[in-house]
């Protein structure tokens, strides 16, 4: 589990906000459960370290807020337009037995041991995310796909992967299909129209009579040599 420092921060104005950003802050806001909002502002470099790591909107972070540790979850980032950087962070507080819906990535692994793409078969996925209804105690921060042994024609459904206790997907009522492996796809050159391929046989057949020298040619060429030449 990740880890961030926090404090609580009294910044009432935008000034007194961007203020706080020129020091390399990112003003952040915590909330849920049956505590207060709390205002805090966390180490700009923290935050980037945490967003470019995978999955950052999915884990949950052991936060300290002024030496008080609390668990919780990313929700929302907003970014600056020209910089590209952070410029606030939402988190939600985990509360024990609440839960909450999250897009839970998926990772294919052991794609050497598929007979179907050792033949050349190609891996099809039809969703990289999928949705679930998590508690927040239990949250999962990747969907595993075990591709050993799958052949062509497989197709990998929600019910292939196996959950953690109490966590379903949104989707109710169908065994929805995550992946497949599909058959690899042959791309044919086109053959070339009968009747190009007989302008082309004409015109080398007329490239060939051109390059044959004019009767009489070889003759007048021996004339024109010297008489030392032909003694």
């Amino acid at each position: 589990m990740s880890t961030i420092q926090a404090t609580i921060r009294n910044t009432k104005t935008k000034g007194q906000v961007n203020l706080l950003r020129q020091t390399g802050q990112v003003p952040g806001i915590v909330y849920g459960g049956e505590n207060s909002n709390e205002k805090i502002s966390l180490s700009k470099k923290e935050v980037t370290n945490l967003i470019n790591k995978e999955n950052f909107l999915s884990n949950v972070i052991s936060m300290t807020i002024d030496g008080n540790e609390q668990k919780v979850l990313p929700r929302e980032i907003s970014f600056d337009t020209v910089t590209d950087e952070p410029i606030h962070v939402d988190f939600l507080r985990i509360v024990k037995g609440a839960k909450i819906i999250l897009e839970i990535p998926v990772r294919f692994i052991n794609h050497e041991l598929s007979p179907g793409l050792k033949r050349g078969g190609v891996l099809n996925i039809v969703r990289r995310k999928v949705e679930l209804r998590c508690p927040t105690e239990n949250i999962p921060t990747e969907l595993v796909v075990d591709l050993e042994g799958l052949d062509i024609g497989a197709s990998i459904k929600i019910s292939f992967i196996k959950l953690p206790e109490n966590v379903t997907p949104t989707i109710q009522g169908r065994d929805f299909v995550i992946a497949t492996v599909a058959a690899p796809t042959v791309v044919k050159e086109p053959e070339k129209p009968a009747e190009a391929t007989e302008e082309a046989s004409a015109e080398g057949e007329t490239k060939a009579e051109g390059d044959k020298p004019a009767e009489g040619e070889d003759k007048a060429k021996e004339e024109a040599k010297p008489a030392a030449e032909k003694k």
